[in-house]
């Protein structure tokens, strides 16, 4: 809490931002910890009374402070996009934590129903997951599959992809036709007191399985009938889901259809809406008016923070706040979400302009010091360019430097064919980077990182380290990241897979697992049902020359924004 006033005679703002700070590790990094906006204040002494929800320090599910004694600094932000008088004197007073006896928005409102949630708690691990499997289209028998795989690279990419595509043919809940987030076993066995069945999803998952149905109908693996009912099926489902402002919550139970998070995430209502594009323009006369529909109710400018002129995370609503933080890095996974928005006219252009190509080199802690960070025009707007550089080669760097940030976008968006020599180079740079640095610097046997399982349990951040501003951790190798550089360097990714097929016990009735430790062997015996979506829709793509982006890009809304493409090179 604090009190504020303005002074009548010199003129105020009745608006302005706080934060609160801390310093993370021994870095000396400032950390927000959380902001807030102030509004309405006028010529006399008010309280203004945060409530410690809006901040991330926070457990929101119980209420309990969490690491409060580091926070460091409380600022206060005068923007001139935010402010209404830009001239002016506040005066602050009694800043202070407070106490009340009233308590946090619980997290009591998210209820599954009394008989099933009765049913898991009186049940074992082994007969809850063998009752999740038997509401499901089928289930993998064998935990490792050895099989002579065909000589000839496509059509050993069709088998993978075949076997890929067994995942979302049948970890589908059959009742509420949505795919489940995780299937995990032990090396010896499919059902064992380890094995974990996610009988959850989230709504990117949804949108990636719709993708998911089409590439199985491009790649020839299910009929139109088939796909159509299944899609069919989901769309309906979808339509039945809680929403808020139009939007999904992040999580849902997949026997009962019941939200289980207070989260409406940015950017996976974006691989939401990415999905429902590519169903609806490869079955236009069928499925158009439905997804139309249903993305008439999402609009992006609901993220959109004008004064930062970027989007955030997401909104909370037990707390009906916003998430402390912006996508600020213009690199990573969330610009699907910026180009669509701005193609829509949800958000204006000047929001692609404002995403960071590289940080003023007053950041010392980013990996490298930018190239030619000067300042650039695009439509009179001005903003800053930049590149960093490995071996000659020059790229935009991500946030991590994974391959999920830098080439799951262009599974969906034309970047390579619309701009070769800036953004779809960019792209290949990447996979190149990826490819070559961890045999090199590592001495790994093969490559791919991204974040993705542990062997052991659990999941991670990874990265190779130069290609990211900030940079995520070496560690395991995750098969998706080779998929998803298939397109731009073919024979090393082919035989990158086939390497991993040699020294591991990585392949079970699904396709590739999720990750190998290249170190020691360990391989997590885990389906997530994003990664092997980013497979799928990878192979489809190469096999069938971009099919899906083209599905996204026959829609006219999404043509609307190809200059942001063609108009810009990145290294100039």
């Amino acid at each position: 809490e604090f009190f504020v006033k303005g002074d009548p005679e010199l003129k105020y703002t009745t608006t302005f931002k706080v934060e609160l700070k801390k310093f993370k590790d021994n870095d000396r990094v400032e950390k927000l910890v959380g902001a807030y906006t102030v509004k309405n204040v006028n010529g006399t002494w008010q309280r203004v009374s945060i409530p410690l929800a809006h901040f991330s320090a926070i457990d929101a599910y119980n209420g309990e402070l969490a690491g409060w004694t580091a926070v460091d600094e409380f600022v206060i932000i005068l923007d001139s996009r935010l402010a209404d008088v830009l001239e002016g004197v506040l005066y602050f007073d009694n800043i202070q934590f407070v106490k009340h006896e009233n308590k946090l928005p619980q997290a009591s409102d998210l209820r599954l129903s009394k008989i099933r949630k009765l049913y898991k708690e009186d049940c074992s691990t082994i007969e809850w997951a063998q009752w999740i499997a038997h509401r499901l289209r089928g289930f993998p028998q064998e935990v490792i599959v050895k099989k002579e795989f065909p000589q000839e690279d496509k059509d050993f990419l069709r088998e993978i992809a075949r076997d890929t595509w067994g995942f979302f043919d049948n970890i589908v809940d059959k009742h509420s036709a949505l795919p489940l987030d995780t299937i995990a076993f032990t090396k010896e066995a499919v059902f064992a007191p380890e094995s974990a069945f996610g009988d959850y999803t989230n709504v990117t998952n949804i949108g990636l399985y719709l993708a998911c149905i089409v590439a199985a109908y491009d790649l020839a693996f299910i009929t139109k009938e088939d796909a159509l009912e299944r899609i069919q099926q989901t769309l309906n489902t979808i339509e039945r889901l809680e929403t808020h402002q139009g939007f999904l919550f992040n999580y849902y139970d997949t026997t009962t259809m019941e939200r289980t998070s207070n989260f409406i995430s940015q950017i996976d209502s974006g691989w939401l809406t990415a999905g429902i594009d590519v169903v609806k323009n490869a079955f236009p006369d069928k499925l158009k008016r439905q997804c139309e529909r249903i993305l008439s109710n999402f609009d992006f400018s609901f993220f959109y923070d004008d004064v930062a002129q970027q989007f955030y995370h997401g909104y909370y609503t037990n707390t009906k706040a916003y998430a402390n933080y912006h996508y600020g890095s213009f690199y990573t996974e969330p610009r699907i979400v910026s180009y669509c928005a701005i193609a829509r006219g949800d958000v204006p252009m000047e929001h692609w302009l404002r995403l960071d190509r590289t940080l003023p080199e007053s950041y010392e802690w980013q990996n490298q010091e930018p190239v030619n960070r000067t300042e650039k025009t695009f439509r009179g707007i001005k903003y800053f360019g930049g590149y960093y550089e490995y071996q000659d080669m020059r790229y935009v760097p991500s946030w991590g430097g994974s391959a999920f940030e830098a080439l799951m976008p262009p599974l969906f968006l034309k970047e390579n064919e619309l701009a070769p020599k800036s953004m779809g180079l960019n792209n290949k740079r990447h996979a190149q980077i990826q490819a070559s640095y961890p045999i090199e610097k590592w001495g790994y046997p093969v490559w791919g990182l991204s974040p993705c399982s542990i062997p052991g349990g659990g999941y991670s951040e990874y990265g190779v380290n130069i290609l990211g501003l900030k940079g995520y951790k070496r560690g395991v190798v995750t098969p998706h990241a080779t998929f998803l550089a298939l397109e731009y360097i073919p024979e090393q990714a082919i035989a990158n897979l086939r390497k991993m097929l040699e020294l591991y016990d990585i392949y079970g009735e699904y396709g590739f697992y999720d990750a190998v430790d290249p170190e020691t062997g360990d391989v997590a015996y885990k389906y997530l049902c994003l990664d092997q979506a980013m497979t799928l829709i990878a192979l489809d793509n190469y096999l069938n020359d971009g099919a899906i982006r083209n599905y996204v890009h026959q829609d006219p809304a999404i043509k609307a924004g190809e200059h942001l493409y063609t108009e810009e090179n990145l290294f100039e």
